[in-house]
């Protein structure tokens, strides 16, 4: 039975995405957020499990993120670069399958009664191979293949939405589960060593499925046909990143990247510190990531609606606006549950839209690159605007550490000093509402939709004179 045609979208750009793509594409998202969720637990399972100091861990892991973003700018490179029967992008799934799973297990495997410098050795070189090895192999080429597969800012959009609906459901099973199950199991290293086991064997199997089901059929797709075309990929390093940056949505993006991570490793990272030293309890953890379901639901629900009304860019300033309004309010009553969590679900509602638009508002300035310099860099864009992002989820990270070493937190201590609450406000309340205020300037300066029907009609008329 022949299939019934796609059509085109609203801004007149041909589909190519049935419902079988959109759920073998964001099956893709679940990996990644396994790897860069447990990263998140890492201060305190390094802290409170293993007996290493704050402020080491925070070092080390910062030190691994920038050898990350650094990573990311090669890997862009390769990818573009890459000329296989299977595509530009596909071929890393299925390299990254086994070696993904592995590093996930390896994280929580530090020596514990090894000496100091051996943890400290033991912690750096796994997170790099973790960040800087397995995630930006898979997450350059997963970045990238949403430009390949489809021009339509409309599907592109539908995307981020699946792939966020799909990194979503494993963050919040990590929030809501970690903690209670990890302590149901004895509450040890050896727990959370059973827990990544099950992770990493769903990871393995999500980027088998990924690879067999993902397609390239669009834009870079079109240019390993075309030898002139894939000549025209092959831009110096350094020329390529200088016509980044003189891509104005691009440097927008790179920006916005930054500082969505460093919400997101703030709020990844310190959840159970205020849980544990604020509240009282650290199991409470699982009470507000419960909750926090309730926001995550209907962001998915509205932010297809919100973005049709309003386009990415305006959607995602006003979410930012939105959570900046429910911080403040947090700031005036830090101690209450009730605040907490009222607060948390409209934050919680802010942060969809941009994890969910920031994809697709990247992949567009593809065509924007391609308009105004004739090339396309699909890996150099994603991967330089993800340089941006794994710098701000290494800050996210890292602040929290320094904040407690600074404040003079101590895991083994009795009780902690005054200023360890001090600290915990910082990273949980005043710095992200701080980069709320930033992040709703920075889309407001966004209007590349606006000109995007414009820039596509010229690319074609330029493709049909040649």
């Amino acid at each position: 039975m022949a299939k019934k045609p796609l059509g085109k979208d609203s801004m007149g750009i041909q589909k190519t995405m049935r419902l079988g793509d959109y759920l073998g594409d964001g099956l893709g998202q679940l990996p990644l957020n396994v790897m860069a969720n447990l990263v998140g637990q890492l201060t305190y399972f390094y802290t409170e499990k293993v007996g290493l100091a704050a402020g080491m861990v925070a070092t080390m892991l910062l030190v691994a993120k920038f050898v990350d973003a650094f990573s990311d700018l090669a890997m862009g490179k390769i990818m573009d670069m890459t000329n296989s029967p299977k595509g530009k992008c596909r071929p890393w799934f299925l390299r990254m399958m086994i070696p993904a799973a592995v590093i996930i297990i390896m994280l929580f495997t530090v020596p514990k009664n090894a000496p100091g410098s051996l943890q400290m050795g033991y912690v750096l070189v796994t997170n790099i191979l973790l960040s800087a090895v397995v995630y930006t192999a898979v997450s350059i080429p997963y970045g990238a293949i949403m430009a390949i597969r489809t021009e339509s800012v409309e599907e592109r959009g539908k995307m981020g939405i699946v792939r966020t609906v799909f990194g979503y459901v494993i963050g919040m099973v990590i929030a809501i589960l970690l903690i209670p199950i990890t302590n149901m199991l004895g509450g040890d290293q050896g727990a959370w060593i059973k827990v990544a086991v099950v992770f990493a064997v769903l990871s393995a199997a999500s980027l088998f499925i990924l690879y067999k089901t993902s397609r390239e059929t669009s834009g870079a797709a079109d240019a390993e046909a075309d030898p002139q075309d894939t000549e025209e990929e092959q831009v110096p390093f350094v020329e390529a990143i200088k016509m980044l940056f003189q891509n104005k949505y691009w440097v927008i993006m790179l920006l916005a990247n930054l500082f969505v991570n460093i919400s997101y490793g703030l709020s990844t990272g310190g959840g159970t510190y205020f849980a544990k030293y604020i509240l009282g309890n650290d199991n409470l953890v699982a009470l507000l990531g419960a909750v926090g379901l309730i926001p995550t639901v209907v962001g998915f629900i509205i932010v297809g609606p919100m973005t049709k009304k309003l386009g990415m860019a305006r959607t995602c300033k006003v979410s930012a606006l939105i959570g900046a309004i429910a911080m403040v309010i947090r700031a005036f009553t830090p101690y209450s549950i009730v605040t907490t969590i009222g607060c948390g679900l409209f934050s919680g509602f802010a942060t969809i839209p941009m994890m969910c638009l920031t994809g697709p508002m990247v992949n567009n300035c593809v065509e924007y690159n391609d308009w105004k310099f004739g090339k396309r860099m699909v890996g150099m864009t994603n991967s330089a605007s993800s340089f941006g992002s794994k710098i701000g989820s290494g800050i996210g990270g890292s602040l929290i550490g320094w904040l407690l070493a600074l404040a003079g937190y101590n895991a083994a201590a009795a009780a902690q000093p005054g200023s360890v609450n001090i600290a915990i406000f910082a990273f949980a309340i005043y710095i992200p509402l701080a980069l709320f205020v930033i992040m709703a300037i920075l889309f407001h300066n966004y209007d590349l939709e606006k000109h995007y029907v414009e820039i596509v009609t010229a690319l074609k008329e330029r493709k049909a004179a040649k």
